[in-house]
């Protein structure tokens, strides 16, 4: 990170210059199309614009120059009044183009500045050269030149959407098990300060603090439960959960494994009569709708009767989610019944207990391969009618490996937001990872927190 500063008009001398240099991403050319009315596919599947296009094909290096002068020179607080520029060549994806100003008049009466502006790609071509009038700020700001987060471009910003739903709700009390890392510490307590949750802080109470003043976290209004070590933290939260102290659990900086420990004993833990699962909520870019999939991180091998429970949970959390007839797309490696794959014997078994009431509340579908689960254009292609196949809210996986790939291969190579909440227990739990994003931790406190609303609506505000 850089810290910097803008230029004011008194500041910036004729001849100052400011060039940065940016490599043309596919998400730059979808962007630039999307705001141009440009999306023909042929446009959008290699380069930025084509020959008869002038304004898309200039529009990477004009977004770049103008990049420049409003972060750079003069920087924040300028505003471009007038552009003659002039435009040549195509923008494809992979380019590296280079874009560069310089002051070269003043207006003193105007307090505008004159800058000839040029960007070029890797080869030398010039693709925009021309000059831009700027109102340059009067005032000095001082800002750090984070690095810029990648932007996908979303049919569906599911995960705002819960947030919203969730902002209308007051927060519930969460344990969080031995928060002594910065990511696993500053993530509940931002949830707290966007009122997603009361965090009630449990582990070794030197090591949260230390954690907390070595990155500046204000830890004034959380209680903290102080023990010795993750172990004990995690039984101390559980039996909190029983004991009704507390909504829901949030894992901290132990192992899943030490967690869950404590979780599943029957006589201490917080089993039910459900079977305990684990469900992805996915927020993936080029999906018009919020995808779930289960069970990727809990269940290594389930049965028919364990998938049956998996299922039904991951039914109950889509209408929590306000899904209200979610379709259910029970995954393998083909979309018809054989011997040869043991998994579409089991799909095959679950549309029909689902028909004989055996699993209720939602639309489902099996044997079905990734492809035609989610694209509807891969299911007419093989000609497979069903209210499911390429319109899929849920993927029932076959298993833990399958799952765990899935998920990480939409949040990995798709783009993919995830939120991630064990459910069939007394109380939701959310299991973070130290690769979550921000957004991603938010997201899974809002699956959370909405679980937690429901459980008090069906069994009263003291159930736990």
């Amino acid at each position: 990170m850089a810290d910097y500063r803008n230029r004011t008009y008194d500041e910036v001398s004729v001849g100052a210059k400011e060039s940065t240099t940016h490599n043309v991403t596919a998400t730059d050319v979808e962007a630039l199309a999307l705001a141009s009315g440009d999306v023909e596919g042929y446009h959008i599947e290699d380069r930025a614009g084509s020959a008869d296009q002038p304004r898309a094909q200039g529009a990477a290096a004009i977004a770049l120059v103008a990049g420049l002068l409003n972060r750079r020179l003069p920087g924040p607080g300028s505003a471009i009044v007038a552009t003659r520029f002039r435009y040549a060549g195509d923008v494809h994806i992979g380019d590296r183009l280079t874009a560069t100003v310089e002051a070269v008049a003043k207006d003193a009466q105007r307090k505008t500045i004159d800058f000839a502006c040029r960007c070029v790609d890797q080869r030398g071509t010039v693709l925009v050269d021309g000059v831009a009038t700027v109102a340059a700020p009067s005032t000095r700001v001082a800002y750090s030149d984070l690095a810029t987060p990648e932007i996908i471009l979303r049919h569906n910003d599911g995960f705002a959407k819960l947030l919203a739903r969730c902002a209308k709700l007051p927060p519930v009390t969460c344990a969080v098990v031995h928060p002594c890392d910065r990511d696993s510490l500053a993530g509940p307590i931002e949830a707290a300060k966007r009122g997603l949750i009361e965090p009630v802080l449990v582990g070794p109470e030197k090591k949260i603090r230390a954690v907390a003043k070595e990155h500046g976290i204000d830890l004034a209004a959380w209680r903290i439960v102080a023990v010795e070590h993750s172990h004990a933290a995690a039984y101390t939260a559980v039996a909190m959960a029983r004991a009704g102290e507390v909504e829901s659990l949030m894992k901290g900086s132990l192992h899943t494994d030490e967690l869950m420990a404590a979780v599943v004993p029957s006589g201490t833990g917080l089993r039910t009569a459900r079977r305990i699962s684990h469900v992805f909520v996915m927020d993936v870019p080029a999906y018009p709708r919020l995808l779930l999939v289960t069970d990727a991180a809990i269940n290594i091998a389930p049965d028919v009767e364990a998938k049956a429970e998996i299922c039904q949970n991951a039914i109950d959390l889509a209408h929590v989610l306000d899904i209200a007839e979610p379709k259910v797309a029970i995954l393998s490696a083909v979309e018809t019944v054989t011997l040869k794959i043991p998994s579409t014997i089991d799909a095959a078994a679950l549309c029909k207990m689902a028909d004989r009431g055996q699993i209720i509340g939602g639309l489902l579908d099996g044997p079905l391969a990734f492809d035609n689960a989610i694209s509807a254009e891969a299911a007419r292609a093989k000609k497979i009618a069903s209210k499911v196949a390429g319109h899929a809210d849920i993927l029932l996986v076959p298993d833990l490996e399958s799952g765990n790939m899935v998920a990480k291969q939409l949040q990995y190579l798709a783009g993919a937001d995830s939120a991630g909440i064990v459910l069939g227990t007394r109380v939701p739990i959310v299991l973070t990872s130290r690769a979550d994003k921000v957004r991603a931790r938010l997201a899974s406190t809002a699956v959370l927190k909405l679980v937690a609303h429901d459980r008090r609506t069906r069994f009263g505000a003291s159930a736990a």
